[in-house]
């Protein structure tokens, strides 16, 4: 395995010390807040960093001490045998320097806008598209993540045809991304008499949440309409014009937002198209980084099938790594779906590891 260059990491340590000896001088607020991120983001590398240090040390050390002991073998002995765990360490903490220094994600700290809707299937894909919301709703509240529905839209028998809403919290978006594509169940539909499995989808999008700062959208490219909202089977009917869409003249995209208030429904409406015109921009850049890179893990697109969700045999396979969990109930509770998104993270890093590598052997 290819090491990364001293030079390298001793910039990135003499970076972490400039960066706290400007904190410490008590900078303007707005410095002050640009470098605490910094700081942040350097100091659990440098600690790994010089844990890296020590144990390439400690290896000098242990060879100097064998040089030393020609004529002591118990002494020396004990030396080798040392070697052999020190060097077991320095291996894992060069892996753990690598994974640390590996391209960020700009968007994986933001919170999300989650898009769940139905596919094949009819009235069993929606119920199935309710399941998997809230799965992601649980998934949330065990990570102390806030979701709030933005709009839905719900099926006769309870599920949701769509629905959108928002979560947000601290890295949302680096535990979620993956999760966008489609997503396929297998199981008896509650409406089928003759028991027979049948197959259904639904399909979930995970976008990073736009900032103001990200997107500037003209108020000449909007068409604004406001429309009567109506809740399911024409429970909790609006008789005002309350309900907002939006459209994006230049691209097309509609968004609509129907709770009780029209001047949240506007602001809710709004936050959605900034995050769907920030996503078609980050995928445009994806686009353009994929033809020059080797690196892919998958090809984001999200017509794909990703996931099944086999019930009669209680379990859930993720295709894009070929991993199997029979944990079905637990998954779909939240509780287990961070083996699934663990698996796949480290996936996606040993592809960019793979792709360092290759960058280096190629230089």
């Amino acid at each position: 395995m290819v090491s990364v260059p001293q030079e390298k990491l001793d910039k990135l340590v003499e970076r972490w010390q400039s960066v706290q000896d400007e904190l410490a001088s008590a900078p303007p607020q707005e410095t002050f807040v640009r470098l605490s991120k910094e700081f942040a983001e350097l100091d659990p590398v440098v600690t790994v960093i010089r844990d890296l240090g020590a144990a390439r040390d400690e290896r000098a050390g242990l060879d100097d001490m064998i040089a030393e002991a020609r004529s002591d073998d118990e002494m020396r002995a004990l030396a080798e045998a040392e070697i052999c765990e020190v060097d077991r360490r320095i291996e894992d903490l060069e892996r753990r320097v690598r994974l640390a220094l590996l391209p960020k994600d700009a968007a994986d700290e933001r919170s999300v806008i989650i898009e769940v809707r139905a596919g094949t299937g009819g009235n069993e894909a929606a119920l199935f598209a309710g399941d998997l919301f809230r799965m992601y709703q649980r998934y949330a509240d065990l990570h102390g993540w806030k979701t709030e529905v933005i709009g839905a839209s719900e099926s006769d028998l309870g599920g949701y045809r769509e629905i959108v809403a928002n979560i947000t919290g601290r890295g949302v978006y680096a535990r979620l991304k993956f999760e966008s594509g489609v997503h396929r169940v297998q199981r008896i539909p509650v409406t089928e008499s003759g028991g027979r499995i049948h197959t259904s989808a639904a399909t979930v999008a995970v976008l990073p949440e736009a900032e103001d700062i990200d997107i500037e959208i003209r108020s000449e490219d909007l068409r604004i309409d406001t429309m009567r909202a109506s809740g399911a089977g024409g429970q909790h009917v609006n008789t005002t014009d309350s309900a907002v869409r939006i459209t994006h003249l230049p691209t097309g995209i509609a968004v609509t937002s129907s709770e009780k208030s029209q001047h949240q429904n506007r602001a809710r409406a709004m936050q959605v198209l900034r995050t769907r015109l920030y996503d078609i921009e980050r995928q445009r850049a994806a686009d353009e980084r994929a033809a020059e890179r080797k690196d892919q893990v998958g090809t984001g697109d999200r017509s794909q099938r990703i996931r099944t969700y086999n019930f009669p045999q209680g379990r859930v396979t993720d295709h894009r790594i070929g991993l199997t969990l029979h944990k079905l109930d637990q998954i779909l509770a939240g509780e287990a779906l961070d083996e699934l998104l663990d698996a796949l993270t480290a996936d996606h890093q040993a592809g960019q590891l793979a792709a360092m590598v290759d960058g280096a052997h190629d230089a």
